[in-house]
């Protein structure tokens, strides 16, 4: 039943493939990977584990019950090519982070829960680690942590309390650095008169996505995983998953004891899935390579990376080429929960990404940006991530990561394969373990709100730009964003 790589790609589709993000264009560029499609599925097939999605949580999920027991036959579909998605084009931080904050998990299953929760997502940073070390994935893995950077009186306040909220967990181990420490160190500007205040997180490592995704799916492949690409599932339901080619007519249905869905956004185009998650586009910029004395000045180090305490959330790395990977927010929702190549491309984001990183870090100023990408991300309702199965129907669901997956991909991925295999352990236990989130409301309300909140977050930037006090829009969205 195995399907062989197709040796080499189309100028076409490769120049697709190449165009979705810098992180795939490089495997192209470096020699590593040609990105060619694998084979497509072209008849009927009966499975033991149907895996919808050739991302990091289907490809997680595959490794996992491929080691846990062998004998199962596996299928992954997989519309394009595996990392295609969000595992492709992200901004490269295997951290800690969940959606909810740990006090957010406290109100709604508890202290013990809360902390069991933290403890998975610190140890997951290892673990991805270690899998790619055991399996030879080389993807530009080093865990230099996050720096967070406070450049006002309001986020340096700010900042300091969510060091004393994380310690209270006992679980993860965040710093706060004050200026003096952050000028010694860093050539970034503040936005006041202060010296910028920043915290510190270890439980974070700088990872090339594209490599450590592609290489998952050789992976997966060598412990006769079947990978189809090409292959666009158009529906499913208990023990059945109904697929047609991407590049022909045919058609077909795979049967399987288990079917797993792992979309993320781009499930939003599913009618079972539809309103389970909402698609929020995030875009990101590459910079061409910069000299070794630039990075001097600005002060990254290769393994960190970093962001600051805006509410319109901007995040970056220093990549094992020296280029800046850049990314953020402000994209705005569409219409119907719509999914569409053009919304990956909006001017206005991209110059507003570029002004940021040059305000963040001066020496970074004359860069020229070399690649512009972007893709959607997975929002549940209540912006709690899920990692569920149903043993009746033999459905399973992750997803909901709101950009913070790369790494809470393998921890579903682990959390699949118990639920799936019938184990009862420390992972099926955790509080996100068949979370079942509200669906989002129909539109207009759907879209009124996302782009509301969206606006909600660029003014209170503004507010307490003006005010030098704590937003007010933005702690009255604070309880819609898992806070």
């Amino acid at each position: 039943m195995a399907r062989p790589r197709q040796p080499t790609a189309t100028d076409a589709s490769q120049s697709s493939y190449r165009r979705a993000s810098f992180w795939l264009d490089d495997l192209v560029v470096s020699g590593r990977d040609d990105l060619a499609p694998r084979d497509p599925l072209t008849a009927d097939a009966r499975v033991d584990v149907c895996i919808v999605g050739g991302g990091l949580t289907g490809l997680w999920t595959a490794y996992e019950l491929a080691k846990a027991d062998p004998s199962l036959k596996i299928a992954v579909l997989e519309r394009e090519i595996a990392g295609f998605g969000a595992s492709g084009r992200n901004g490269g931080w295997c951290s800690a982070l969940f959606p909810r904050s740990a006090a957010s998990l406290e109100r709604e299953h508890g202290f013990d829960a809360a902390v069991a929760m933290r403890r998975a997502m610190v140890d997951t940073v290892d673990e991805v680690g270690r899998v790619a070390e055991a399996e030879g994935i080389d993807c530009d893995f080093e865990r230099g942590g996050t720096v967070v950077f406070a450049r006002t009186d309001v986020q340096r306040r700010g900042a300091r309390a969510d060091v004393d909220e994380a310690r209270r967990f006992e679980v993860d181990r965040p710093e706060y650095w004050d200026g003096r420490t952050v000028a010694a160190r860093f050539g970034v500007t503040g936005a006041d008169d202060g010296d910028p205040g920043a915290t510190f997180d270890p439980a974070c490592a700088r990872v090339h996505p594209a490599k450590l995704v592609r290489g998952l799916a050789d992976v997966v492949e060598s412990l006769g995983v079947n990978v189809f690409e090409r292959t666009e599932v158009v529906d499913w339901a208990a023990g059945r998953v109904r697929f047609r080619s991407v590049d022909g007519d045919r058609e077909g249905t795979v049967s399987a004891r288990h079917v797993i869905i792992a979309l993320e956004g781009y499930g939003s185009r599913l009618p079972r899935v539809r309103r389970r998650i909402l698609p929020l586009y995030s875009l990101m910029i590459a910079t061409e390579p910069l000299a070794d004395e630039v990075w001097d000045e600005i002060g990254l180090d290769h393994g960190q990376t970093f962001s600051d305490y805006r509410h319109l959330l901007v995040y970056g790395q220093r990549t094992a080429d020296n280029r800046f990977a850049f990314g953020g927010r402000g994209a705005r929702y569409h219409w119907g929960s719509a999914v569409d190549p053009a919304f990956e491309r909006v001017d206005g984001v991209f110059e507003h990404l570029q002004h940021a990183l040059r305000d963040l870090f001066p020496a970074a100023g004359d860069a020229r940006v070399t690649h512009r990408w972007g893709g959607p991300l997975g929002v549940a309702r209540d912006w709690h991530a899920t990692a569920s199965y149903n043993p009746r129907t033999g459905v399973g669901f992750a997803g909901g990561y709101v950009g913070d997956g790369l790494s809470t991909t393998n921890l579903a991925g682990r959390t699949l394969a118990d639920l799936v295999l019938e184990r009862d352990t420390p992972l099926t236990r955790l509080p996100w373990a068949n979370h079942r989130s509200p669906l989002w409301e129909p539109e207009p309300l759907r879209f009124a709100g996302a782009n509301l909140g969206i606006l909600g977050m660029q003014l209170a930037d503004l507010e307490e730009h003006l005010t030098g006090r704590p937003s007010v829009a933005a702690r009255l969205i604070a309880p819609l964003t898992g806070h």
